[in-house]
C-alpha cells in the first residue's frame, strides 16, 4: 500500500500550479465575500494535506474496493434525496454531525475512481453489450439522484466525464460515430422541443436561463440580468484590472449587481479587479494543469491509471470552460463552480483528492521505469 518513492520525482510542478490557482481563488474570494475567505484557505489547507497524504498510496489499493465505493456514493446521494437540506429550492446539501458538504462534488470523484477499475478488470471486452449496458447503469444511477436534486448542470458533468473515460479505456470508433450519428439529430430536436411554451422536458427555470441567453436583450432586467452585469464587469476591468478589494463605486461586485460572485460567478471578480492579465493567468493555469494531467495519463503504469488521470483532466478542463462559458456569455447560465478557484469546501476538496491519486500515478510510473 505504503512504497518508497524518491523525492525528485514528485511533481513539484503540478503542486505549485495547483497553490497558484488556489491562491487566486481565495484572493478573489475574500474580495466578494470577505468573510468567506477564511473558510476557503480552510479548504486549501485540508485539500492539500490530504491531497499530498494520497500522494503516497499506491492507487490500486483503493481500487480494489471499487464496488464499496460506488455503493458509499450512492448511499450518500439517497441520504441526500430523503435528509439533505434545501438550499435556493434545491436540496444538494447533506449534513451529518454539524458538517454541511455536497456529495455531488465527491461523486465526481468517486465515478471516475469505479469506472476507471472497470474498464482495466474488463478491458479487451469493453465494448460487449453486456460490459457497455453495466456502465450505463453505473452511471446512470447516481446521474439520476443529482438530476432530481435539481442539478443538471453536474449531472452533465458527470456524463463528460465518463464519456472521455470510456474514450481513453477503448471505446470502438464505429461506436462513437453510430452514437453521434444518432445523438447529435436526437438533441437538436430536444433544443427546439424545450424552447416550447409547453414543454414537460426540463424545469421552467432552466428553460428561462437557455431563453435569456438566446435572447438576452428581452430578459435583460430579469433572467439574463445577471449575467448581462457579469460580461459587463469582466470588460470593465481592461488590462490590469480595478484591484482587489477596491472601493470604486463604478465596480459591479460592489454594486451588488451580481448575486453569489464568490461561487459560479467568481470569474467575474477575477476579470473586473484583475483584468485581462489576471483573468488569462487562470485560464493558462487550468490549461496547464489539464495538459500535467494527460502527461500522467501517457505515461502511467495501467489502464486504471490512465483513466483516472484523463478522468481529471476531463473535470477540470471542462468545468473550467463552462464557468468561464457561463461568465461571458457564450452559455446559458448553469451553476457550476471553477475548479480551485470557486468558493465552496466539498468541490476544492474533492479535487485536491483527486489530484492526490494523478500524483501517485506519475510516482508509480516512474517507479515502474526505473526498476
Amino acid at each position: 500500500m505504503l512504497k518508497n518513492y524518491r523525492i525528485r520525482d514528485y511533481d513539484f510542478k503540478l503542486i505549485l500550479m495547483l497553490i497558484a490557482i488556489t491562491a487566486i481563488g481565495i484572493l478573489s474570494v475574500g474580495s466578494a465575500r470577505p468573510d468567506l475567505q477564511s473558510r476557503q484557505l480552510l479548504g486549501f489547507i485540508m485539500g492539500l494535506f490530504i491531497m499530498i497524504v494520497l500522494s503516497f498510496f499506491d492507487y490500486s489499493f483503493f481500487l480494489r474496493f471499487y464496488w464499496i465505493i460506488y455503493l458509499f456514493d450512492l448511499l450518500l446521494l439517497e441520504m441526500v434525496a430523503q435528509f439533505g437540506e434545501v438550499v435556493n429550492n434545491a436540496k444538494r446539501w447533506l449534513d451529518i454531525g454539524g458538517i454541511q458538504f455536497q456529495p455531488s462534488e465527491i461523486t465526481k470523484i468517486m465515478l471516475i475512481l469505479v469506472i476507471s477499475q472497470y474498464i482495466m478488470k474488463h478491458h479487451g471486452k469493453i465494448n460487449s453489450l453486456r460490459n457497455m449496458i453495466t456502465m450505463l447503469v453505473i452511471v446512470a444511477i447516481p446521474a439520476k439522484l443529482i438530476y432530481d436534486q435539481p442539478d443538471m448542470s453536474t449531472t452533465i458533468v458527470i456524463l463528460v466525464i465518463f464519456c472521455t473515460v470510456w474514450y481513453v479505456g477503448g471505446l470502438s470508433y464505429k461506436l462513437i460515430l453510430g452514437t453521434l450519428a444518432v445523438v447529435v439529430p436526437i438533441a437538436i430536436v430536444l433544443f427546439i422541443l424545450i424552447l416550447q411554451p409547453d414543454q414537460k422536458i426540463i424545469n421552467s427555470y432552466q428553460q428561462g436561463r437557455i431563453l435569456a441567453w438566446l435572447y438576452p436583450e428581452q430578459y435583460q432586467q430579469t433572467l439574463a440580468y445577471q449575467q448581462t452585469n457579469a460580461m459587463m464587469a469582466i470588460g470593465s476591468g481592461q488590462l490590469w484590472g480595478k484591484g482587489l478589494n477596491n472601493n470604486m463605486i463604478s465596480s459591479v461586485k460592489n454594486g451588488n449587481f451580481i448575486s453569489e460572485p464568490q461561487t459560479d460567478f467568481i470569474f467575474t471578480v477575477i476579470g473586473e479587479e484583475l483584468g485581462f492579465v489576471g483573468s488569462c493567468l487562470v485560464v493558462i493555469l487550468l490549461f496547464a494543469i489539464v495538459l500535467e494531467c494527460l502527461s500522467v495519463a501517457r505515461k502511467a503504469k495501467d489502464l486504471a491509471g490512465t483513466c483516472i488521470a484523463s478522468g481529471m483532466a476531463a473535470l477540470i478542463g471542462f468545468q473550467g470552460f463552462v464557468n468561464i462559458a457561463v461568465a461571458t456569455g457564450l452559455f446559458p447560465n448553469t451553476g457550476v463552480p471553477l475548479p480551485f478557484v470557486s468558493y465552496g469546501l466539498t468541490s476544492l476538496v474533492s479535487l485536491y483528492i483527486g489530484m492526490g491519486f494523478v500524483l501517485n500515478i506519475r510516482l508509480q510510473c516512474i517507479r515502474k521505469y526505473n526498476n
